[in-house]
């Protein structure tokens, strides 16, 4: 084994998908920034264009060394209509022979892994090239805790929870409603419960777990998965809260015309309309969400896909243009009656600038963990309305926990929500007495946020010891290699 150089060297992996390249772009510029490393990420199933416009928010994208590892083709391995994560599963799995070439390959070989939840498999690869080996939680303490806790419970406990629609409970944590539940855990026949029951085996042979999430968000469960009696039983590890990893706003772009329009509306008057990078809705729903903005009166910018029925993946924007263009999934008319209150952008919007402007006052979001924290950190209250994987999970916290949301009675995605329904809430959040409650509250949690990023803030003392921790066990490994 070689002496360390001076520097630690750590490799990030990044699975397919903006929702899991941010955080771990987010995580690679602060290990530079904050504890001097060397960082180099390996990115999985990302287009050139994509990866690029994501660098291009780092004031100096050069801070770190981004490899696109080779396209990897699973269509002969999986079936054409299995689960988005699945997919994702089998592509790392598929790409663990070329990120074994690209470390080999690499001058200075990195001495820290640190791979995404979908990545545990390859965590080997650490020991093969000794190196230490962390796990990141791009999501919140509550879902690392399901995540591992789950392929501990004895089959009864799964029967009531998967059969009887029981709260799967968790020490020491908030009890998983059957309803919020993780599609993983729904089906024993299903290929993602196997993959997900490894992936909860396999984070506990880390050397340590980050988070994306600080203490005061989430003191309790995170007691627990320290606790030796609770969780702690199971994790055996360090857990470092890292968090919140969200992207900071670009240079002002004079020319955007979403911007351009932000400036010219009232302070906090504006409700972001956005399901994150992947969530779509059927033309049925899409319709009611239109009429649900339209019969609230509130200005809005709707960042609009086109229909997907039957959660099919494959769709191309296609406009049918009306007399005055609106595009034929929308209400004939929609964008002439709200051309003065609304902007509908397709497909992407600049996220990060949008909600850190002062003119908007409101999201409706699919719960994603970025777009969560993203919101909360820019101090802006939510109508939750999940789709798939945690964000069930995460539309509960906010609402139940941590207060800064509100919600549909029952989940959009099992269902329609109707246009007054849709009224109702956003009007809740924007103009009634109970979205004032949301946004002091929200407010609150943004300066806590804050602080825990700050110099001595918990977050920031918490990667730190990440570094502290790296270093007496890199110096473990060379006095064990040479003997000393």
């Amino acid at each position: 084994m070689e002496k360390q150089a001076t520097k630690i060297h750590a490799a990030l992996l990044a699975s397919p998908g903006i929702g899991h390249l941010v955080p771990v772009l987010e995580l690679g510029k602060r290990l530079v920034a904050q504890l001097d490393f060397q960082v180099t990420i390996f990115v999985v199933g990302a287009e050139a264009s994509v990866l690029e416009s994501q660098l291009q928010s780092f004031p100096n994208p050069n801070i770190f060394n981004v490899v696109s590892l080779p396209p990897v083709d699973i269509s002969g391995l999986v079936d054409p209509n299995t689960s988005i994560v699945t997919k994702i599963i089998v592509m790392m799995r598929e790409t663990i022979p070329s990120l074994r070439s690209e470390i080999f390959s690499l001058k200075l070989r990195p001495t820290v892994l640190i791979v995404d939840l979908f990545g545990t498999e390859a965590l080997p690869l650490a020991d093969e090239f000794n190196m230490l080996k962390y796990v990141l939680i791009a999501s919140n303490a509550w879902f690392l805790a399901a995540t591992i806790y789950f392929p501990t419970v004895d089959g009864k406990e799964e029967d009531e929870h998967m059969l009887q629609q029981k709260p799967l409970m968790i020490s020491g944590c908030k009890p998983v409603r059957y309803e919020d539940t993780l599609e993983a855990f729904l089906d024993k026949n299903d290929e993602l419960y196997a993959e997900y029951l490894r992936i909860g085996l396999e984070i506990p042979t880390a050397d340590g777990i980050l988070v994306n999430t600080w203490e005061d968000l989430e003191a309790e469960t995170l007691a627990s998965l320290r606790d030796d009696k609770l969780l702690g039983r199971v994790t055996r590890l360090p857990i470092y809260t890292i968090g919140p990893l969200v992207r900071e706003m670009k240079s002002p772009d004079l020319e955007s015309p979403v911007l351009n329009w932000l400036d010219k509306q009232p302070a906090e008057s504006v409700i972001y309309v956005s399901f994150g990078s992947g969530g779509t809705l059927s033309a049925k729903q899409i319709a009611e969400l239109a009429w649900g903005l339209e019969l609230s009166k509130q200005r809005f910018i709707w960042v609009i896909r086109p229909p997907v029925e039957n959660d099919v993946t494959a769709a191309y924007f296609s406009v049918g243009k009306e007399s005055d263009g609106t595009p034929n999934y929308l209400p004939e008319g929609f964008l002439t009656r709200n051309s003065k209150l609304g902007l509908v952008i397709p497909d992407w919007a600049p996220q990060a600038e949008i909600l850190r402007h002062p003119s908007v006052g409101g999201i409706l979001s699919h719960c994603g963990w970025n777009s969560t924290t993203e919101s909360i950190v820019n101090g802006v209250p939510m109508v939750a309305w999940p789709l798939y994987a945690e964000q069930k999970m995460n539309a509960t916290m906010l609402t139940e926990d941590i207060g800064v949301a509100i919600r549909s009675k029952k989940l959009p995605c099992e269902r329609t929500v109707e246009r007054k329904e849709i009224e109702m809430l956003v009007r809740g959040v924007m103009v009634e007495k109970e979205g004032d409650k949301i946004r002091s509250r929200v407010k609150e949690l943004k300066s806590s946020a804050e602080k825990a990023l700050s110099r001595g803030g918990s977050s920031y003392n918490s990667l730190s010891r990440v570094a502290e921790d790296c270093e007496k066990s890199l110096q473990g490994l060379v006095e064990k290699a040479y003997g000393a």
